[in-house]
């Protein structure tokens, strides 16, 4: 039996490291899009990469979600089986700042492969879209969101996403494609980007365990998301193109903690205690060393996003009946895993400093 084949967009992150990991362990042959860039952007697939004229199963192409012509090149090259998109400006933050290179990417990026599975007449393929809850916004007096949940993303992230979501159902209905959206609340984990608050959190407790840090600054710790394993999530992604139709998930723990929560967690996993005194943007996190009160979080209002979403949790019933999603990481888990991780990269920073 030929191995499957496999392309990845978005290979380098966090995601597609993971996913890479999975497919390559289930022996698919496996193929991402790398952007090109002035510095090198595969530390998270370094470890997976071996020289092609070696034998491999691993295999990296130069290609941009912004340029059509690599896009169709590639998959007419590869003729893979499965194609999961998970490229994008993935930034919420970011998105505000440029808003029209995030459309770019994470929206028309989307139509972009799925024309190209069309125009190639390759019905066979399977594709996956990275869905996010961001699309969700608004709580509407729910408790929770489910596949059939009402859409209103707060961001020109969420909005880019929606414009995939809603192109790859179309494609689906219209061509007949075998096309899915896995709609996946937060996952974190080690490999998790240091612009984002959960990695910004434990990279900055874990040096300061260690003398290396004095101020963390932050935006809402009110917000309440819906954390899960990034591991979890990626076997997800592959089981919903293993079904025998194509149809949309929504991934989720169903449970929510707070920034506040999970920095508290982080600290308590690291024998630290946080205090905190003050409200909205006078609101500090202090610790003591040596009986003095040392002020270590404030709050700085540049980290609010212009269109603030305080709530997100999502209903997985539909996941844990059709795909047998079972979570193998709990909150204190996640936040377990990723603080060991830091730890050790703050401690090989001190020894160098040594």
């Amino acid at each position: 039996m030929k191995n499957k084949i496999a392309l990845i967009t978005g290979i380098t992150g966090q995601d597609g490291s993971y996913l890479a990991e999975l497919l390559l362990k289930k022996k698919y042959k496996v193929h991402g899009l790398l952007r090109k860039s002035s510095s090198f952007n595969t530390k998270r697939i370094d470890h997976l990469y071996i020289d092609p004229h070696n034998k491999t199963n691993f295999f990296l192409h130069y290609g941009d979600l912004t340029d059509s012509n690599s896009i169709y090149n590639l998959i007419y090259n590869i003729k893979p089986n499965e194609i999961y998109n998970l490229g994008a400006q993935s930034h919420v933050g970011v998105s505000f700042e440029n808003p029209e290179y995030t459309a770019e990417v994470s929206g028309i990026g989307t139509l972009r492969v799925l024309e190209a599975i069309r125009f190639l007449k390759m019905k066979n393929v399977r594709f996956y879209q990275a869905s996010t809850s961001e699309l969700f916004g608004e709580k509407y007096n729910q408790k929770t969101f489910n596949e059939q949940s009402k859409f209103h993303p707060k961001s020109p992230y969420g909005v880019a996403k929606l414009y995939s979501y809603w192109i790859t159902s179309v494609y689906r209905e219209a061509y007949g494609l075998f096309a899915c959206n896995g709609i996946l609340f937060n996952h974190e984990s080690p490999r998790r980007g240091e612009t984002f608050v959960t990695r910004k959190i434990t990279r900055f407790l874990t040096r300061k365990k260690l003398g290396l840090n004095e101020i963390l600054y932050l935006g809402n710790l009110n917000a309440k998301r819906d954390w899960g394993h990034a591991k979890d999530y990626v076997e997800m992604q592959w089981r919903i193109l293993q079904q025998k139709k194509p149809e949309d998930y929504v991934i989720a723990t169903g449970e929510t903690h707070t920034v506040r929560e999970f920095i508290n967690t982080a600290a308590k996993l690291l024998n630290m205690q946080v205090y905190w005194s003050g409200k909205g943007l006078k609101e500090i996190g202090y610790i003591y060393e040596n009986n003095r009160k040392k002020i270590i979080i404030k709050i700085d209002k540049k980290y609010f996003r212009p269109n603030e979403v305080d709530y997100l949790r999502g209903n997985a019933k539909k996941a844990h009946k059709k795909l047998n999603f079972r979570p193998k990481y709990s909150f204190l888990n996640l936040v377990k895993d990723m603080v060991e991780e830091d730890l050790l990269l703050a401690q090989e920073e001190l020894n160098k400093k040594h």
